[in-house]
């Protein structure tokens, strides 16, 4: 969208173009900005493990941390972005100002609370985070910048979701892009360039972070987008509410995935460095994988959002139905692809140390069965969160990460070892599908009940202007 569109005729895009040419317009920036994240994701796994195996399973310690940086940023900016789209779809514009401002300033403070204590129990922190004797140093070393950085990483993610729940997603991506590539030319600057090891990884990821919020910030004023302003912060109940109701999903679900990453640390530990390195790899691998498919979805949110705010119900079913047959070709594609060059894959991050490529080829090939199911997992969260049915969001969201992948690798390594950590994270797919699938379908039937009243309502109201 243009940067001098207004408010209105915002409305009148999102609520009458097509529904499938609007979610692929929105789609294309977030899916480039998700794509580009992801791979300066895998540019710090890649350059890190260059330096040691060890300091490749310190990056994958590191995860569980920047989780739960995520974990918050993400609830309150899913919250306030699935809030604010559907006050914008019934032209509530004034108090979805106050809402964007307090989620904003919200996770600033937060930020800087996390920050703060971090760095004074740093010590403490790496071990509970899974590390060993050896990955402990290097992982010291890279989390204590991460640190330094949440505040503006948790205000980025305020900052992206506002924007892309408003149908900005392309001045989303301006920021989150320009950051990830500034990260990605920063990344052997400081790692080799100044020697700074893993710490110089980390040192990079922030101030590509800052560059980006910086960016973030001052798109949220242009393109008829709200203006984040202090004076319309409001920390009231009523709006941490709603915030929460549509973020818990986010927070559940990202909150899981570090406790998961923690458990599968742990679980891994007493195979070496190796078996955690090799599984922080296919980690990464496969959050590349989903970021396609994740931004694909994010173009729909806003989407859904608006439409649903607007009553106008049979757009938000085709956008659903739409968007789970695209990703889901798209994920099984992937799939495929994953499967046939599984070594090849795995090679590109640590070719040199055999047992990390063997254990990595074979966990690689186990999460392709299942990747496809993600697609009908993920996209379900979507809807129900963006539609405010938060308590059944967050079961979905829940489930893949948490309700089944935490027993899953609590257990099935004392069943069958090595390969019980590598079969955790496909058996839990395959639960959380089963479980999503009954929840969908009646959200799904609630919908198509709404829109034939709606359309009973408007036939009534016809024909009363009719007689008059």
């Amino acid at each position: 969208m243009r940067p001098n569109i207004t408010a209105d005729e915002k409305f009148k895009i999102m609520t009458q173009a097509p529904v499938n040419r609007l979610i692929c317009s929105l789609a294309v920036p977030t899916i480039v900005s998700m794509l580009i994240t992801a791979l300066y994701n895998m540019a710090d796994t890649f350059f890190v493990s260059k330096i040691s195996t060890s300091a490749s399973g310190a990056v994958g310690i590191s995860f569980s941390l920047m989780a739960i940086i995520q974990a918050i940023g993400f609830t309150i900016g899913m919250g306030s972005g699935n809030y604010i789209s559907r006050l914008l779809g019934q032209k509530k514009r004034q108090y979805a100002s106050k809402v964007a401002a307090t989620g904003f300033f919200t996770a600033l403070f937060l930020g800087v609370v996390i920050a703060s204590i971090g760095l004074i129990f740093l010590d403490s922190l790496v071990y509970m985070l899974g590390a060993t004797r050896t990955i402990a140093p290097f992982a010291k070393s890279y989390i204590k910048f991460i640190l330094i950085g949440a505040p503006y990483m948790m205000a980025s993610f305020v900052l992206n979701n506002i924007l892309r729940f408003q149908g900005s997603a392309f001045f989303a991506m301006l920021g989150i892009a320009t950051g990830a590539i500034l990260n990605i030319i920063l990344d052997p600057i400081f790692i080799f360039g100044l020697n700074m090891g893993t710490g110089g990884a980390a040192l990079a990821t922030i101030i590509s972070q800052v560059i980006s919020f910086l960016i973030l910030f001052y798109n949220s004023g242009i393109g008829g987008n709200i203006k984040i302003q202090f004076k319309n912060f409001t920390p009231k109940w009523e709006i941490y509410k709603e915030i929460l109701r549509g973020g818990m999903p986010s927070f559940f679900r990202q909150c899981l995935s570090s406790i998961s990453t923690v458990c599968l640390n742990f679980s891994a530990g007493p195979y070496g460095d190796a078996a955690i390195a090799a599984m922080a790899i296919v980690t990464r691998i496969f959050q590349f994988g989903l970021s396609a498919m994740i931004g694909f979805g994010q173009g729909f949110q806003p989407v859904c959002g608006f439409n649903y705010g607007a009553r106008r119900y049979d757009r938000v079913l085709a956008a659903f139905w739409f968007c789970v047959r695209t990703s889901a070709v798209v994920l099984l594609t992937i799939a495929l692809f994953g499967f046939a060059f599984t070594s090849q894959i795995i090679s590109i991050f640590r070719k040199e140390d055999l047992e990390v490529l063997a254990i990595g080829s074979r966990a690689l090939r186990l999460h392709c069965l299942t990747f496809p199911l993600t697609s009908w997992v993920i996209m379900t969260n979507m809807l129900l969160q963006t539609i405010g049915k938060g308590p059944q969001a967050s079961i979905v969201a829940a489930s893949r990460h948490g309700l089944f992948f935490i027993p899953a690798i609590m257990i099935l390594p004392r069943l069958f070892g090595l390969l019980g950590v590598q079969i955790s994270q496909p058996v839990s797919d395959v639960f959380a599908f089963f479980l999503s699938v009954p929840i969908a379908m009646s959200t799904l039937k609630e919908l198509q009940e709404k829109q034939f009243e709606e359309k009973i309502w408007l036939s009534k109201t016809e024909e009363l202007k009719a007689t008059l």
